[in-house]
């Protein structure tokens, strides 16, 4: 046992996992329905479980080929695959959540929970870079400076415990004169043109199609969440038409109107005309009003007023299409929204989403995407897996009824232990004799114990 490294064992982990998800999923069949295939030559799994990998091996794409870790596919291998226009990589991420989110993660969620679709962006930053196409000059809100880059727009689905990405797209901006250049001609037929095209197109309306197309790959949840950047009222009404009920953060502008008793208010006006909770209530105010659509159309939303943690005298403000939900409920399901937030850093710091891909070609930038989202649905699987006791079976619950006060390692280490004293006292072996004996044993163990003890070795 002590002559296996942890390095290997990691790595023979490592491996297993991604077999597993692999596996379990036929990532080469969800290859095929979306074109990425090829009639002779190297298998296009290859090539996509070769990029799938590179993260986990702390390598570039350009250190696994000076390094020939890739076995045997060229460059040029990698960057036809990359470059193709003619792949659906969209739909391989819709693909690939709705297996992930039915076949595994509804069976360990109860009826009862909500399910919500969270949407938000990111500044998908590529400072260096020119010749990108479609690249465009954006205002970062964090650092206050203006930069080169997309905004990565991201629908995904939590049911508040684990966190899957369902669709993805780097939008450039509309505005030509901030483009820095433009995109390259390709077929008006292909997956690259459509692309492209919805590249170009506003936020609200790229969110829109995102959520029928998770509805489409049969994708469900009852509640949309995002934050004031989509909280206009048009955008509201058209995903309300969608049959799906929004929780969303809005703006407190002067600009934005709610009917509220026969008077067309902002949110701050309705504040000042109302009386405010006290104590330590979980919010400040809660009224009722509507959204007044341009044909006259209206929707009763419910206005909550929360207090801002750590500052007294502001307040943020919530609406609920929902108005049956309560103030606190409607308060902890937008709570759910923070967990896009955690993927956004996963992604940057831990999977490369912005530093992997170097590509000029935005076909390639599309087809990383892609690649990290799978990463993030592994990883978020198998943290799912390892901690809900429900995915472990009935022998989770017969092991811990037999031995409530040991674990079975334990006891298995105690028996070796009183093997070795018998074996030494009793019929006076050598050390090298037992230590032939035990190492012949441990041979003849089912793989399954030998690993776990290995582990814990």
């Amino acid at each position: 046992m002590s002559r296996l490294s942890r390095t290997s064992l990691f790595e023979n982990d490592l491996s297993s996992i991604i077999n597993a998800f692999f596996i379990s999923f036929n990532i080469g069949a969800l290859l095929k329905i979306i074109g990425a295939y090829k009639t002779k030559g190297i298998p296009a799994l290859a090539v996509f479980r070769q990029l799938f990998t590179l993260v986990f091996m702390h390598k570039s794409l350009f250190q696994a080929l000076r390094s020939n870790e890739t076995d045997n596919i060229a460059k040029d291998t990698f960057y036809r695959f990359l470059n193709s226009c003619n792949i659906n990589w969209r739909r391989f991420v819709h693909l690939l959540a709705g297996k992930v989110i039915g076949g595994k993660l509804e069976h360990l969620t109860d009826l009862d929970r909500v399910n919500v679709f969270i949407v938000d962006d990111t500044l998908y930053e590529r400072a260096r870079s020119l010749k990108v196409e479609l690249l465009s000059r954006l205002y970062d809100h964090c650092k206050h400076v203006y930069t080169r880059g997309f905004r990565l727009l991201t629908l995904g689905w939590s049911d508040g415990n684990s966190f899957i990405p369902v669709d993805t797209q780097p939008l450039a901006s509309g505005d030509q004169k901030k483009r820095f250049y433009e995109s390259r001609n390709v077929d008006k037929r292909t997956c690259g043109y459509q692309q492209r095209i919805m590249a170009q197109t506003k936020a609200p309306l790229v969110m829109l199609d995102m959520l029928r197309s998770a509805v489409a790959a049969g994708i469900h949840a009852k509640y949309v969440l995002f934050d004031s950047w989509f909280s206009a009222p048009a955008t509201i009404l058209k995903i309300v038409a969608e049959k799906l009920h929004v929780i969303a953060m809005v703006k407190k502008s002067a600009k934005v109107h709610y009917f509220y008793n026969g008077e067309k208010l902002s949110v701050k006006e309705i504040y000042r005309k109302n009386t405010k909770r006290r104590g330590r209530s979980r919010y400040l105010l809660s009224v009722e009003a509507e959204i007044l659509g341009g044909d006259g159309i209206t929707l009763p939303v419910r206005l909550v007023y929360v207090r801002k943690r750590g500052k007294r005298k502001e307040y943020l403000v919530l609406l609920s299409t929902d108005i049956s939900l309560s103030e606190e409920e409607i308060i902890r399901i937008y709570g759910k929204r923070w967990q896009i937030e955690v993927f956004f850093k996963v992604c940057k710091s831990h999977l490369r989403l912005t530093k992997e891909c170097h590509a000029t070609s935005y076909d390639a930038m599309v087809a990383w995407n892609a690649i990290v989202m799978s990463r993030y649905m592994m990883l978020a699987l198998d943290k799912r897996l390892e901690e809900d006791s429900r995915s472990f079976g009935e022998l989770f619950f017969d092991v811990c009824d037999e031995l409530p006060d040991i674990t079975w390692t334990k006891a298995f280490e105690l028996l070796l232990d009183t093997f070795l004293d018998v074996a030494a006292e009793k019929y006076f072996l050598a050390d090298e004799e037992i230590e032939s004996l035990l190492g012949t044993f441990m041979d003849t163990l089912p793989e399954l114990l030998k690993k776990s003890l290995l582990r814990c070795a």
